[in-house]
């Protein structure tokens, strides 16, 4: 038994596998226990594997290789066409699928990330989640003082500006189990932004030790925190063809819908990684900013797009152009060139 692809539906506890020979006939079909599944693969012979890009699969796909497999991590969307019955949803017809689809000639892999990239990955999930947490306990507050008639206006900062005045004010009629509810919800305040800071330092050591992020930085719109985000999910570029295919990885591109030889083209798409195109959008609006005083070929051309469409179109075109700019500084080692 000659087993040349298998696919693997990674679970809690039993993991399902599905092999095929290299005539695509079935010939392994099974459960495996985590705790096994290391011992099981090493006393198979090398072979094309592959899972879905979900929790965990980037651990096991470090460990797999290591045992001289070639692993491969598909996107689910990729892989929910290759199963037979949508209506049918298992562990081994979903394993069967995967190992269906890692066998396609034209299929689209994502690249397994080191632990060091998930570590500069995570410390960025981690500090997005404190500003979520920050941005909640700012509105609660608002939403609690409107209670008592008295009304701040948007914003962390007038937050952080007039609540220890409105705590210290005795006339304005809180009473003093409000205050003391106040006084804590001030303190966590506190406690994030601290939280927040700790984290930006940590990003900009970080950048600053990378000599990649180093040159990313080197374009307008992109600090610390966009070039350590994108160094760290996609490494040199390598998996992508060219710049247009990290845009649209990105959401970046139009919205397709055509047929019959009739192009229609729509909004960008918003597929791919949210956080990376929130970054480098955010990035092109401060870069907007400054382009209708200089006069290279990158800003007249955003120029004459401001100019006929909205400005959020603009800061949209600006990001894409920036991901392509970005893709060949990581895939070809270079150095920024900027505009005459």
């Amino acid at each position: 038994m000659k087993i040349t692809r298998i696919g693997l539906d990674l679970a809690k506890n039993v993991f399902q596998v599905h092999g095929v020979d290299e005539h695509g006939k079935a010939v392994l079909r099974r459960q495996v226990p985590r705790g096994k599944v290391l011992v099981f693969f090493a006393s198979l012979e090398p072979c094309r594997i592959g899972m879905e890009a979900c929790s965990g699969a980037h651990h096991w796909a470090r460990a797999l290789s290591k045992q001289g497999h070639d692993v491969r991590l598909i996107a689910a969307q990729f892989v929910r066409p290759y199963r037979k019955n949508d209506k049918d949803k298992n562990d081994q017809n979903d394993a069967e699928a995967i190992c269906e689809a890692v066998g396609r000639p034209n299929m689209r892999f994502v690249p397994i990330k080191s632990v060091e990239q998930q570590a500069v990955l995570g410390l960025h999930r981690v500090r997005q989640l404190r500003v979520t947490e920050r941005t909640a306990l700012v509105n609660q507050i608002r939403g609690l003082l409107a209670e008592y008639g008295i009304v701040v206006a948007q914003g962390i900062a007038r937050i952080r500006r007039e609540l220890p005045g409105i705590l210290e004010d005795a006339e304005n009629g809180l009473p003093d189990l409000a205050r003391e509810l106040f006084a804590e919800l001030q303190t966590k305040l506190s406690d994030l932004d601290q939280q927040v800071s700790e984290h930006d330092r940590r990003i900009d050591r970080l950048a600053s030790q990378s000599e990649a992020a180093q040159r990313l930085m080197q374009l307008d719109g992109i600090g610390a925190m966009t070039a350590t985000a994108i160094v760290a999910s996609v490494g040199n570029g390598h998996c992508f063809k060219n710049g247009r295919q990290f845009a649209a990885w990105l959401g970046l591109t139009p919205r397709q819908h055509s047929s019959g030889g009739k192009t229609r083209l729509g909004g960008i798409s918003k597929r791919g990684d949210v956080y990376l195109r929130t970054l480098l959008i955010h990035g092109s609006r401060s870069s907007l900013l400054r382009t209708a005083n200089r006069h290279d070929a990158k800003s007249r051309w955003v120029e004459t797009i401001k100019a006929r469409r909205h400005h959020n179109v603009a800061a949209c075109a600006l990001a894409a152009k920036h991901a392509r700019i970005i893709w060949a500084m990581l895939a070809r080692d270079q150095e920024y060139r900027r505009p005459a």
